[in-house]
């Protein structure tokens, strides 16, 4: 059950953090360099979500021997 949890809440954190990164791909139609945008992106909380997500989703793959 625990397992179903983490899978789900990684799908969501996952979602939010690609949600909003690629929000602000229209950055990069109004001048910023992509360092520049790797650099806002990094600062952002709501785009760590995306790192997040894919970590929980690891470990939730992981746990009870569903990565084989």
């Amino acid at each position: 059950m625990e397992q179903m949890i983490l899978f789900i809440l990684s799908i969501i954190c996952t979602s939010v953090g690609l949600f909003f990164c690629l929000l602000y791909l229209n950055l990069l139609t109004i001048g910023y360099t992509f360092s520049d945008f790797v650099y806002f992106i990094i600062r952002r909380i709501e785009c760590d979500f995306l790192f997040v997500g894919i970590i929980l989703f690891w470990f939730s793959m992981k746990r009870k021997g569903l990565r084989k």
